[in-house]
């Protein structure tokens, strides 16, 4: 708690709440200023009794601009002329991004004309809002500041810099005594940002910086309403009998506190999963007490065969309800409500010493990705969803938020789509000041101390009912001390927090948890795709926190989107170029070493078309390589693998590195990689030992599988072929070798494709897989592995692809709609005579400018053809992404001749009982 501030009104800090936050997009406030002033939408508040209502927009203004006071500011009235509108959530340059103020940032260099001095100097925040009972309570409730403000109401001010300051401290503001009928004013005066020296966010050599250093408010300010007794901190504890998931018993807790001058009796009632409750509570004037719902008490809180929450591909998704009103004398004072699942979650250290979790009791391997917010922290719900369901589509099942910790909509998805989130502090700036001292962040002083605190009490509280976060991590690169640590667990604990704390991203320790059980030992740039196999560095053992093989180049349809002619005949001529669009950091600001590698295995690039197209074949074998090991690995009895997270996911802007799929969501080489390695029954080649592996994924035992591997030279040229019947595996990640490939092969070329398949009983292909390799091995310089990479000394020859003749590769597709989806379905098929397979086939969905429609999602892609097979893919997207156009489909591959055919207008699909 902070100090009381005027008399009248009190300052109530919760602790953090939310953080990183990406504001609202902008774009929608655009046009919402007040044509005589510029001020922002005034937000109509209504008196119900636990409503919670965000304001809809502020106008904000330098202060360098401003020479008013600031009780003049804030006061309703006040002509903000000239001032910018800017959404709910939004940081100041996001603001000017939607005013049209400057030029596209994500295009060539734009980003960096934007002058930084700009944001040097605070910014005010204000807002209007209207009441028509001032006699009700009014609160204001927020998080998302960044970096620390000064907050008025209607001239007067209510808290200052040392009480709002931190990104992810959650704040409440009893401002009754202020409110008026009718307008009302908020202002925030928010200080500049500076992620060394505030405990905000940064954004390291993830990408080029915002010049703002995302200063402002990215989170929803609330204007609660109530009577005298407010319902706070609403949360149920919930523990499910494991293994058998047969019962789960439900503890209900809520603060009911009594802001009058008063002693009341106030009677919290509600229900939670159908059970009812009712409890009558005392409270003395300004009195706090916790209102507990126990089985002891409530025996229906003893649930018997519980609905339980599974991630994607495991099991359902289902989430019940908790709804909670305080009453005084018969009248509603306040409401709460809250959405939770039921699931148990374990990680306890294995006997290597890594961390392993479990579900429910089933153990998993975590397979994510990094995730990266919008650069400018803007907050688009559609996107967001777009990109979850790009990670349910890959067979991903986590996501991990090293900082940058979304706001509830981002958990409230992911409870629903079932993608697990390992959320945490960032590394390397002031989170980690007092502990990295190799970094740029500062010490730590009292009050940071008491800011971190504050920041883990809120995310805890917002967080802890949410199925989908199954882990806190309370360090990144370095682990916190043992104070922090202390501070930390004593919030967690607190706020009633039941899944698995994490010391640390890397592998370090603390006094009270111990070891991290969890490794970030690179690499971040290029290595080949046999370094996955190695158990050691960052191959495939124990859990990999952050890892990738660095460089994602994008398709080229995204290139020319996000760079100028010039600076895409330097990407594939001049591998020693700074590359704006990699990274600020010295060790990632070019591609060199990617490019080496590229020229290395495949030869010099001709062109850039010929550069993109080496750069999807390279990414697809590495991201491919990098999950199928760990997925091999999951189940070994020594040193197995227990997780590893892609670095990353996706960029906040637009990159050449550490992504899946770009900023625009096209996919390519790496996200069919990814899709490919992480099919639920999977067929796949080791780099390591040239064993064949299928790997189960599913919970249930397989059996009477057919695997069968087949080598050909780049002409199509058959050299070896082996089948292998009465193939079975177990479920739960295990994998059976059904064979292994012979060392040398008469006739076979030094550059070799080989094509695994995998039939059921009944003959059908359930996995099919294409390699190219060679009969030279890349060669690693284990002895100079830095913190980055480990060096290649020699390169695969995969040179031989390029004498690959190209081939007619023919396509017929179809368009259906309902319910504002389309589905496209496409057939594409070898049409050459020869013995030439087409390698990497891809097709993109275009509109009649051939322009990529996005986001789509593929039943498969990226296919390998041989000479008359065929195969037929489908295409699922949202109708108003055509935008009036019809849907074509471009066929393009390693070797297929490229072409678009017309796919149809779609035409509403007729449900089966109406043919």
């Amino acid at each position: 708690m902070f100090p009381r501030r005027a008399p009248g009104h009190r300052l109530a800090t919760a602790a953090v709440a939310l953080g990183l936050l990406c504001s609202l997009n902008t774009s929608a406030w655009a046009g919402a200023r007040d044509p005589a002033h510029g001020s922002a939408r005034i937000t109509r508040v209504p008196s119900a009794a636990g409503s919670e209502t965000p304001l809809s927009g502020f106008a904000i203004r330098s202060t360098a601009d401003v020479g008013d006071s600031a009780a003049a500011v804030s006061s309703p009235g006040y002509p903000a002329k000239g001032w910018y509108p800017a959404g709910p959530r939004s940081t100041v340059l996001a603001a000017l991004l939607a005013d049209g103020v400057y030029d596209d940032p994500f295009v060539s260099t734009n980003l960096q004309k934007i002058p930084k001095s700009l944001f040097q100097v605070p910014w005010w925040y204000r807002s209007d809002f209207t009441v028509a009972d001032p006699a009700h309570r009014t609160y204001l409730d927020f998080s998302g500041v960044i970096s620390a403000a000064d907050v008025y109401v209607n001239g007067r001010q209510v808290a200052t810099t040392a009480d709002v300051t931190g990104a992810y401290t959650r704040h409440e503001l009893d401002v009754t005594s202020l409110v008026k009928d009718g307008t009302n004013t908020v202002a925030f005066r928010i200080q500049p940002n500076n992620p060394n020296k505030n405990l905000t966010m940064g954004w390291l050599d993830w990408l080029q910086p915002p010049p703002d250093q995302n200063m402002g408010i990215v989170r929803d300010v609330l204007v609660r309403r109530g009577g005298p007794v407010a319902l706070r901190d609403a949360h149920v504890v919930t523990k499910l009998a494991v293994p058998s998931l047969e019962t789960a018993d439900l503890t209900v807790k809520a603060q009911a506190r009594n802001d009058s001058d008063a002693p009341v009796t106030a009677e919290v009632s509600g229900t939670v999963a159908g059970v009812t409750l009712t409890r009558s509570v005392e409270l003395a004037a300004h009195q706090t007490r916790t209102v507990t719902f126990a089985p002891t008490d409530t025996p229906g809180l003893h649930l018997t065969s519980p609905k339980v929450w599974w991630p994607a591909g495991m099991g359902g998704q289902p989430l019940y309800d908790l709804d909670l009103t305080a009453s005084v004398g018969g009248t509603a004072s306040d409401t709460a409500h809250e959405s939770f699942g039921i699931r148990d979650v374990r990680a306890p250290l294995n006997s290597d010493g890594a961390r392993q979790y479990s579900i429910n009791g089933r153990r998993l391997l975590i397979k994510g990705g990094g995730w990266s917010p919008d650069e400018f922290l803007r907050w688009d719900r559609a996107y967001v969803e777009d990109r979850l369901k790009y990670a349910v589509d890959l067979g991903l099942n986590a996501i991990r938020l090293e900082g940058h910790i979304e706001p509830d909509e981002f958990f409230d998805l992911a409870d629903r789509l079932g993608v697990l989130t390992l959320p945490g502090w960032e590394c390397c700036d002031k989170w980690e000041g007092q502990t990295n001292p190799g970094e740029s962040g500062e010490k730590w002083t009292a009050t940071d101390y008491r800011v971190a605190q504050a920041s883990m009490a809120a995310e805890a509280a917002r967080l802890r009912d949410h199925p989908s976060v199954v882990s806190f991590l309370i360090g990144s690169d370095a682990a916190p001390d043992a104070t922090i640590e202390k501070n930390y667990l004593d919030a967690l604990d607190a706020a009633d927090w039941t899944v698995p704390v994490v010391p640390a991203a890397s592998d370090k320790s603390t006094p009270q948890l111990g070891s991290s059980g969890m490794k970030m030992t690179g690499p971040y740039d290029w290595v080949p795709p046999g370094y996955w196999y190695a158990k050691r560095e960052g191959g495939a053992t124990g859990f990999n926190s952050e890892t990738s093989a660095g460089p994602d180049i994008p398709t080229l349809d995204t290139l020319r989107r996000m760079m100028t002619p010039a600076e895409l005949d330097t990407l594939w001529k001049n591998p020693d170029a700074k590359q704006y669009h990699r990274s600020p950091s010295a060790t990632f600001g070019t591609l060199k070493v990617y490019d080496a590698a590229l020229t290395g295995r495949y030869g010099a690039p001709k062109s850039l078309t010929d550069y993109v197209r080496k750069a999807q074949l390279a990414q697809y074998e590495n991201v491919r390589a990098q999950y199928e090991a760990y997925e091999r690995n999951q189940t070994d009895a020594s040193k197995p693998s227990t997780g590893v997270v892609y670095w990353m996911f996706n960029s906040g802007w637009t990159s050449l590195h550490w992504q899946l799929m770009d900023r625009y969501l096209d996919q390519g080489g790496a996200y069919f990689g990814a899709k490919k390695a992480n099919e639920q029954l999977h067929v796949q080649y080791s780099y390591d030992d040239r064993s064949v592996a299928v790997v189960n994924n599913r919970h249930t035992p397989v059996s009477g599988l057919t695997a069968r591997a087949t080598l050909f030279n780049p002409d199509g040229t058959q050299k070896y072929d082996r089948t292998v019947t009465g193939v079975s595996v177990q479920g739960d990640g295990a994998h059976s070798t059904a064979l292994a490939l012979p060392a040398s092969v008469s006739g076979l070329a030094s550059t070799y494709l080989a094509r695994l398949t995998l039939t059921d009983a009944d003959g059908r292909e359930v996995s099919r897989n294409v390699y190219w390799l060679s009969t030279r091995s890349d060669t690693l310089d284990w002895a100079k592995t830095d913190w980055w990479h480990t060096p290649t000394t020699g390169y695969a020859d995969l040179t031989g692809l390029s004498s690959m003749a190209q081939v007619p590769v023919t396509a017929t597709a179809s368009t259906t709609e309902a319910d504002g989806r389309s589905t496209t379905t496409v057939t594409v098929r070898n049409a050459g005579t020869g013995k030439t397979p087409s390698l990497l086939t891809d097709v993109h969905l275009v509109d009649a400018n051939g322009r990529p429609v996005l986001p789509v999602r593929w039943s498969d892609n990226a296919v390998s053809l041989w000479p008359g097979e065929s195969a037929t893919l489908t295409a699922t997207y949202r109708t108003a992404d055509l935008h009036g156009s019809s849907p074509q489909v471009r066929v393009s591959g390693w070797n297929a001749l490229e072409r678009t055919v017309p796919a149809g207008a779609p035409e509403p699909s007729v449900p089966l009982s109406s043919r």
